[in-house]
């Protein structure tokens, strides 16, 4: 009878601590699976790159981006009257790869296209520049030189640094020559103007921010005025 009522606390102790312990299978909830942003949008399909549009009303088109999560795309088209893109014009959010916007005659524009989620955005698609046909122009600005490299705010080593850019005018049988700023202020110094090519070297020291800029002339002596961009050195 002893030996019976010495054995049940230890049964009992067993129990409870099973009770206790819970399972080994991990409990608790799945660690929440993070979101991935859509693709960019790759390709612009119209207006396209320098083009001269006939119409004031755009229907601007683009290509799909997709989601690996399924989730709804959005798109962020923003036109604006410069190429780096603070003089904005209209800005528009839609579900469609088209949309159609009216603008002012004889004017440059530069267009891209954003693809974002309910939570991330994709990297902006290329800028792409194109102007609107106005009565009796017989001539049309250059637009805004574009970007080749340094690419904008990288950081390269110092010493000889190519800058190279891309000029271009709907008025195709114009020569375009360039005014080349460059320096260490946010507001670039003259260095060379009238280049008839479009990349130039420079010489860098280390651990320095550059700033330059390029101005685009054609033949009628009509200059469009560049954007500032930046690199700097290690």
């Amino acid at each position: 009878m002893n030996k019976l009522i010495k054995v049940i606390p230890i049964v009992l102790s067993a129990l409870v601590f099973v009770a206790c312990g819970g399972s080994d299978d991990g409990g608790g909830e799945a660690a929440p699976v993070p979101n991935t942003a859509p693709t960019a949008v790759s390709n612009l399909v119209y207006p396209s790159s320098d083009l001269l549009c006939i119409e004031t009303t755009i229907l601007f088109e683009w290509s799909a981006a997709t989601d690996v999560d399924n989730d709804v795309v959005n798109y962020r088209l923003t036109v604006a009257r410069d190429r780096n893109q603070t003089d904005i014009v209209e800005q528009i959010t839609t579900t469609s790869t088209t949309k159609g916007i009216t603008l002012d005659s004889a004017t440059a524009y530069y267009w891209n296209v954003v693809a974002f989620d309910g939570e991330d955005e994709a990297e902006a698609s290329p800028t792409l520049a194109f102007y609107t046909e106005g009565a009796g122009v017989v001539n049309y600005a250059p637009f805004a030189a574009s970007i080749n490299a340094p690419a904008l705010d990288v950081f390269l080593d110092s010493g000889l640094t190519t800058l190279d850019w891309t000029g271009s005018d709907v008025d195709t049988s114009d020569t375009l020559t360039y005014d080349l700023f460059f320096g260490e202020t946010a507001d670039p110094v003259l260095v060379q103007s009238g280049l008839t090519t479009s990349t130039f070297d420079v010489t860098t020291v280390a651990a320095t921010t550059y700033y330059w800029r390029v101005d685009t002339t054609d033949d009628s002596d009509v200059k469009s005025i560049g954007q500032v961009w930046s690199f700097s050195t290690n």
